[in-house]
């Protein structure tokens, strides 16, 4: 709607629209979010047929449409991370039975698609036996190239880990993003994403940056600001931040391991 049309509306209508806005970043599980604000949708049609889930070790947001999440969001700490160290993978995937049948992935669009079921809140984050479970349902995958999902995705998974020790707690938002006229789908049901987010936010300090990584073969780690993340996902992560702090880079781990490879 153009901002033309916006002046013509009618009072009530404009109050509407303003209490949605204010609403947007409301949320079931606020603890899992900076300032307690759920991300944001910049592209509407995200939206459709979207549904939190609030699990315990992360909140999630779930798309019907595409049968993934969109984004999935812990704060994770040092603590967290010291209690999952010594836990034993869970490995049982299965459906969430929350979801409609009609909106989910099962276990058989996965079958022999050549794709592993990738995480998106990553199992070695999840701090106790609940919440290693919890990350196992197929609301939390996304379809991943094998090369990628056990090598440079599973890299960045673990510097996020190494930066949270070090400074002591960090939020992350990590999410799929699907970009092109048309995105490939496995079991005719569960989109495959071209591109999988990583934006980590340090209180502390106060700054943010994200990875990002091509789901192809040979997909390099890209470093980009929150705001250039906006733009390729249509999701604003962390809503309650500054334009001026989401436009400042942040030095990642990921990012510094690639530099000493020769990368830009």
């Amino acid at each position: 709607m153009s901002l033309v049309k916006l002046h013509i509306l009618p009072f009530s209508l404009l109050s509407l629209l303003f209490i949605a806005q204010a609403f947007a970043g409301q949320t079931g599980c606020p603890d899992h979010f900076v300032d307690g604000q759920a991300p944001d949708f910049i592209n509407e049609k995200l939206s459709l047929k979207s549904k939190e889930i609030c699990y315990s070790g992360f909140a999630l947001k779930h798309s019907g449409v595409t049968r993934t999440p969109l984004y999935a969001a812990e704060y994770l700490t040092r603590e967290h991370l010291t209690q999952a160290g010594g836990l034993k993978r869970s490995s049982k995937f299965y459906p969430d039975p929350s979801l409609l049948p009609s909106e989910r992935a099962e276990l058989r669009h996965y079958a022999r698609s050549g794709y592993d079921r990738g995480h998106v809140a990553p199992s070695g984050d999840m701090p106790n036996p609940e919440s290693q479970q919890e990350c196992f349902t197929l609301a939390n995958m996304v379809p991943q190239i094998p090369s990628v999902n056990r090598g440079v995705w599973e890299r960045v998974e673990a510097a996020t880990r190494k930066l949270a020790r070090e400074r002591g707690g960090v939020f992350v938002v990590t999410g799929p993003i699907y970009s092109g006229a048309t995105v490939q789908k496995i079991g005719g049901a569960v989109m495959v994403p071209t591109k999988m987010f990583k934006a980590v936010y340090d209180p502390l300090r106060n700054e943010c940056g994200a990875n990002i990584v091509d789901n192809v073969e040979g997909g390099e780690v890209q470093v980009v600001t929150i705001a250039e993340l906006e733009k390729l996902s249509g999701i604003s992560v962390f809503p309650s931040l500054s334009s001026q702090i989401k436009n400042n880079g942040m030095r990642l781990p990921a990012a510094l391991e690639r530099k000493q490879r020769g990368g830009v």
